[in-house]
């Protein structure tokens, strides 16, 4: 399947496409109230285990093949340790360790290190039109998410804002949002080699599965009070994390991923935060800033550019050789001899 925004005709798959990303966007939403009444590996293991067991139950209800070489599970286990318990192991922990805002942009940088792996391992073309949306992308997220203040400062000195020491800078977490957003990337492009022995809905399943016990282990020994501050509320966008959240936007986005653009696909990841931000400000009542609208603004623009690169090039391409063709033929109108009547 080509990941292409305007190059569906259909609705459904339209709809289908930004799913995952919809789903994220809102299950941020939703995780706000729940984090400071969990522990974060707990938290990620409930967002992958119970996600597992449902993609399981539809893939062997579609009828879909149980991985049965070794080098299936083989993959699938990489698959797992990587998309599973390293991504959702950083995520959660560099949630409550890193600004939100902050964390934000790291974690949704990842297809900037998925268009670096596909141009190396499968030679996706990316081109001026897609590194240039690209940077669009970063720039537009980075405006929805960080604190107007951080920009300004930007602005105002011509220097970023960083932390004295590695040591300071894993405390803070932003190192491990960053890993997390890298782990990601892997996840993404290994689903191209996991395909290659197994169906890719009942991989999703079981690299889901096998990628959340080790966080459940790990949860069991390091952290305490892991559910007894929730809450009803709290087990309702638990709920909704996992379902909607982890099982159905896991397995559309793996779906895709096992045959579309994994630069293409990958840049709809910019959809998230603005998504977050519309739900953030219905249920939240959080307001959007000018800054925020222009990052939106710019996000939607560098979508356009990278899903487009293609047919941009094309259109640029026709456009020289056509005014190329008619210089061409002026000159040659310009030097012909006149004919004496």
């Amino acid at each position: 399947m080509q990941v292409q925004l305007s190059g569906s005709k259909n609705p459904l798959a339209y709809l289908l496409l930004i799913a995952p990303f919809f789903l994220w966007g809102t299950a941020m939403v939703a995780m706000k109230g729940v984090i400071p009444h969990t522990t974060p590996l707990f938290m990620a293991g409930v967002r992958l285990i119970p996600a597992g067991v449902l993609i399981l139950m539809v893939a062997a209800f579609m009828g879909k093949p149980v991985p049965k070489s070794w080098l299936a599970w083989l993959w699938i286990v990489i698959f797992a340790l990587v998309d599973g318990t390293l991504f959702q192991g950083f995520l959660a922990e560099g949630l409550v360790r890193t600004n939100a805002g902050l964390g934000s942009v790291m974690i949704d940088s990842q297809p900037l290190a998925v268009a670096l792996l596909s141009l190396w391992l499968f030679q996706e073309h990316i081109g001026l039109w897609g590194w240039l949306g690209l940077g669009l992308g970063i720039t537009g997220i980075s405006l929805i998410s960080l604190p107007e203040e951080w920009i300004f400062h930007f602005l105002d000195s011509g220097v970023t804002i960083t932390t004295d020491n590695w040591q300071d800078l894993f405390n803070s977490g932003e190192l491990l949002m960053l890993l997390a957003a890298l782990s990601m990337a892997v996840g993404t492009v290994l689903i191209r080699f996991v395909c290659r022995y197994a169906d890719p809905v009942m991989a999703t399943g079981w690299h889901m599965i096998i990628g959340g016990l080790p966080l459940w282990g790990m949860s069991s020994v390091l952290e305490a009070q892991q559910w007894q501050n929730l809450v009803l509320s709290d087990w309702i966008g638990l709920s909704y994390a996992t379902v909607f959240g982890s099982a159905i936007a896991y397995g559309l986005f793996f779906y895709f991923a096992s045959s579309g653009n994994l630069t293409s696909l990958s840049s709809l990841t910019f959809l998230t935060p603005i998504f977050a931000l519309i739900f953030g400000y219905i249920f939240l009542s959080e307001v959007l800033t000018i800054i925020q609208w222009l990052g939106v603004f710019l996000t939607l623009i560098s979508i356009y550019l990278i899903n487009q690169r293609e047919n941009i090039g094309v259109k640029n391409q026709t456009i020289n050789i056509t005014e190329t063709n008619t210089t061409e033929e002026s000159l040659t109108l310009e030097l012909s001899p006149k004919k004496v009547p």
